[in-house]
């Protein structure tokens, strides 16, 4: 009788060990892991002091959007998910309306259309939240359209997944995925519109406004918040089933981007007040959950996981020995680089015609650029070589059977060109002098999408702060003018993007000093709920054990520095990485003298 009831006072004592753990994903996209301070961030810095610190954090290379996206959805690296790029070459051009082979993947119906090309799910694995989702957890996932959806990337009929994003109702001439009736009308229950106000009244699209933003995206996000803890989170409490939400924040990123406070200028960049109020945005969102969480008597079984997709630097668009930079265009300051500077460049230093994405020609000289990736050879139907632009990092495919023989050309271009920093070359083309093997870092795997042929990051340095990656600067093949912001290279400044985790299952004022990546989320997140990720390539993240409280000790690791053959200008590519429990974290790459935070 005293066993008895001894028993059951140690089971009501802990009611929520036998309970499923409930999850929330928050995504601060272009979060730097030096911007978060208490008076900045004070929800961001309360989540990394009151819980666990990843000081050692990793965002994937290329350091942008949906590469991180997938990783942080499948547990993967890039050469499994094939997703090396927010923009990638498919192939074949895509049907209307796109019509290019050329895919920015940022796009929810694209995504749709991805699947439909490679094998029903581009990513060729299965995400975690469809693995939850067939162990009987509730799912949603909300924010920033393109990571949003990838997060359960194969549910596109609104039945698996409730997903809410800027394509919702079809914003921004998407159709978005369909919204349960019974959402949409629980939205209208709680006082907000119907959709999500476009990102362009807050400043989001300020990077194509040639005056800047100067406010951040408080009214867009404002609303996602609001769906997240007015509707979404009452809804799982009702049902009484446990939940994993994924909150994509577009802020500082989208601000980032188009902010005002430094146009054509590097200082203070993307350190000025409409950066900084960004920031805090994200952080409020982040309080906002946290708080409904509280009131709702859900906090004490559910796990927050906080990470940034990537880290920040400000754009430069000066490199004077460029040949793109010499030409007059209509809407280029004299003497800056235009758009598709490197794919001008290339065309010029290697005899080749150059056409846009589209297969349109483009003559410089005439005052014209490639605005999306262009393709190079005699016919655009039968492109030598694409580039592929993706800010601080390009992806160039040589599609043609030349391929082999064309490689060491393109790569000894690449190694003459002032704003190059980092090289990788597809070891299917064998080893060339200045550049890496992909299988380096972590591009050579069970990928469905062609994979690049050659990988560049472009030059970074700092402007000479006390902290070099809070001043961080990069050339870049973007939209954004000179002084905004700018990611995708494999400086530290990008790859260093901001990890934190609070919850029943993570260590209490733990600082992690292990190497980490987005690609340890999934994988971490599977053991804690007690489902089995795909295998279907061998590239994956491992599980973060040391952070959980009945986790395994701090494994060792260590850092170790590759170096490629030199070429024949002495050009040489530089990997800094880490090991820890098997697995290998990219810190940074290039060349010396051209990459931020690189140890030569």
């Amino acid at each position: 009788m005293a066993a008895a009831f001894l028993c059951g006072l140690l089971a009501s004592a802990t009611p929520s060990a036998a309970a499923p753990r409930n999850i929330v994903i928050f995504v601060a996209d272009g979060l730097r892991s030096h911007s978060v301070t208490p008076e900045t961030a004070p929800a961001l810095a309360a989540v990394r002091a009151e819980g666990v610190d990843f000081a050692n954090s990793h965002s994937l290379y290329p350091t942008i959007t949906t590469p991180n996206s997938s990783a942080i959805a499948t547990g993967h690296l890039l050469g499994d998910t094939g997703d090396f790029g927010n923009t990638i070459y498919v192939g074949e051009p895509l049907p209307a309306p796109y019509g290019s082979s050329l895919a920015a993947i940022e796009d929810d119906d694209l995504q749709l259309l991805l699947n439909q090309r490679f094998g029903g799910n581009y990513l060729g694995e299965t995400t975690l939240l469809a693995a939850a989702r067939a162990k009987g957890y509730a799912v949603a996932a909300v924010g920033k359209h393109g990571p949003t959806a990838i997060q359960d990337v194969t549910s596109r009929d609104g039945k698996g997944v409730i997903e809410l994003d800027d394509d919702t109702g079809g914003r921004d001439g998407g159709h978005g995925i369909p919204l349960d009736a019974q959402v949409a009308a629980a939205i209208k229950a709680a006082g907000l519109e119907p959709l999500p106000p476009d990102r362009g009244l807050n400043g989001g699209s300020g990077a194509y406004n040639m005056a800047g933003t100067l406010v951040a995206n408080v009214e867009q996000q404002a609303w996602f918040a609001g769906v997240a803890t007015k509707v979404l989170l009452p809804r799982f409490k009702a049902e009484a089933k446990p939940f994993i939400l994924v909150f994509w924040s577009r802020d500082p990123d989208g601000t980032q981007h188009g902010q005002g406070d430094s146009l054509n200028a590097l200082s203070p960049g993307i350190n000025g007040p409409t950066s900084k109020a960004a920031i805090h945005n994200a952080s409020d969102d982040l309080q906002k959950i946290r708080d409904a969480l509280q009131a709702l008597g859900l906090a004490d079984n559910t796990d927050i996981v906080v990470t940034a997709d990537h880290g920040f630097s400000t754009m430069s668009r000066e490199a004077p020995s460029s040949p793109a930079a010499k030409f007059a265009y209509r809407d280029v300051k004299p003497g800056f680089l235009p758009q598709g500077f490197l794919d001008i460049d290339m065309s010029i230093g290697l005899g080749l015609k150059l056409h846009d994405s589209t297969g349109s020609e483009v003559v410089p000289k005439d005052g014209f650029y490639p605005k999306r990736g262009s393709l190079l050879g005699a016919d655009p139907a039968h492109p030598q070589i694409v580039i592929a632009p993706n800010g601080g990092a390009d992806l160039i495919y040589l599609p043609g059977p030349d391929a082999r023989a064309l490689a060491p050309r393109v790569v000894e271009f690449l190694t003459r060109q002032e704003y190059v920093g980092a090289i990788f070359v597809n070891d299917d083309l064998g080893q060339i002098p200045g550049a890496l093997p992909m299988s380096r870092i972590g591009h050579m795997g069970a990928a469905r999408t062609p994979r690049p042929s050659i990988m560049i990051s472009f030059k970074s340095w700092s402007t000479g702060c006390d902290d070099p990656e809070m001043c961080g600067v990069e050339i870049a093949d973007s939209s954004q003018q000179q002084g905004q912001g700018i990611h995708g290279s494999f400086g530290r400044q990008d790859t260093h993007n901001f990890m934190a985790a609070i919850g029943p299952d993570f260590k209490r004022g733990f600082k992690d000093p292990a190497p980490v990546s987005n690609a340890d989320w999934a994988n971490t997140i599977a053991q804690i709920i007690g489902v089995q990720l795909s295998d279907n390539g061998k590239l994956r993240g491992r599980v973060m054990a040391e952070a959980l409280i009945e986790g395994a000790p701090t494994p060792e690791f260590k850092a170790f520095t590759v170096r490629s053959e030199p070429a024949a200008n002495g050009f040489v590519t530089v990997l800094n990485a880490q090991e820890a429990a098997g697995e290998t974290y990219f810190d940074a790459a290039g060349m010396p003298g051209r990459t931020l935070g690189l140890k030569p």
